[in-house]
């Protein structure tokens, strides 16, 4: 009897946590459609769902930030790209996303260091961070001594 149930309880664990695993990516891969389709309510609740699955995805937290930026809630971009960029420091979409924020509320000392580690990081968005370098350059006071 023991033997027995051992057995079901470990073909139970083996079935569960096979289909959670599968969920977590159906999850994402279901958002991601639905962020693509403009589906962004839809698609805010599956990487929200993802997240409590899988809470270190740091790409559910970039599209939710995503979606906050479409709907101009910086608040919670933010928030999001904060928390993206905890799991995943070299993320250079995220970095750039950060830096026009921080542009946009004028903190330039937050664009300046954001800035150092995406230049360290940057392959595919290095272009911008020169843009935004070049318009730090035209928005800072000049030190006049």
């Amino acid at each position: 009897m023991t033997k027995i149930f051992k057995i079901i309880i470990f073909i139970y664990l083996t079935v569960f946590f096979s289909s959670a695993v599968l969920s977590k990516e159906n999850f994402f891969d279901e958002a991601l459609k639905m962020y693509q389709s403009e589906n962004y309510d839809d698609a805010r609740f599956m990487f929200e769902r993802n997240i409590v699955f899988n809470p270190k995805d740091a790409q559910s937290y970039l599209y939710l930030a995503k979606i906050y930026n479409f709907e101009k809630n910086q608040r919670k971009e933010e928030n999001n790209l904060e928390t993206a960029l905890l799991i995943e420091p070299d993320n250079e979409e995220v970095l750039l996303m950060l830096m026009k924020i921080a542009l946009e509320k004028s903190n330039y000392s937050k664009v300046k260091n954001l800035s150092q580690t995406f230049a360290k990081v940057c392959e595919k968005l290095c272009d911008e961070n020169n843009q935004i370098q070049e318009s730090l350059k035209n928005i800072e006071p000049k030190n006049e001594s």
